[in-house]
């Protein structure tokens, strides 16, 4: 374990079965309504997730990735900035928001409304961690790999300023790292 680390949450064994089972009730969900997502990662948290993930989603999916932040260390400036949007035109289509976590819900609220805004069929959320109690937006994710305290978590994708990202398992940070 990382000497930065308070403790771990999830092992990297944890995360890979809950992508399972979040990957088969997508394959059922949009199996049995004969569509098939194009995945939307959000950079750069998202993409060991999405990598995992896509592995157990029995359908053929295409993906696409948008940098969008609001963050500035451990706190968010409520400023939403689109970094890279997509390459994909969403017209029509059925697109399912891959996140690393939803906390306050305000990036996802914005992304989501902008590829309603682009004609988007469908808008769903997987996120790997949903954190409610920090939440300022009505936003609920559709599928929840884990659901998380208000503690600052890093790992599997998930960074302290560009840190801790290629942990294998999401970890709490020890509180002097970054205050």
């Amino acid at each position: 374990m990382n000497r930065d680390i308070k403790k771990v949450l999830y092992s990297e064994e944890e995360i890979i079965e809950r992508s399972k089972e979040l990957g088969a009730q997508i394959t059922k969900e949009y199996g049995e309504a004969g569509r098939s997502p194009l995945l939307v990662a959000l950079l750069r948290g998202s993409v060991p997730f999405l990598a995992e993930l896509m592995k157990h989603i029995d359908l053929d999916v295409q993906y696409d990735f948008m940098d969008v932040t609001s963050y500035a260390g451990t706190e968010t400036t409520g400023e939403i900035k689109i970094l890279k949007d997509l390459d994909t035109s969403v017209k029509g289509l059925d697109i399912l928001l891959v996140e690393d976590i939803v906390d306050t819900g305000r990036t996802i609220n914005a992304v989501m409304s902008m590829l309603k805004n682009k004609g988007a069929n469908s808008v769903k959320i997987v996120t790997l961690l949903d954190k409610p109690s920090r939440r300022d937006k009505d936003v609920t994710a559709d599928y929840i790999g884990f659901t998380v305290g208000n503690e600052f978590v890093v790992g599997f994708g998930m960074d302290y300023n560009q840190h801790y990202r290629c942990l294998p398992y999401i970890g709490v940070l020890k509180d002097e790292c970054y205050s």
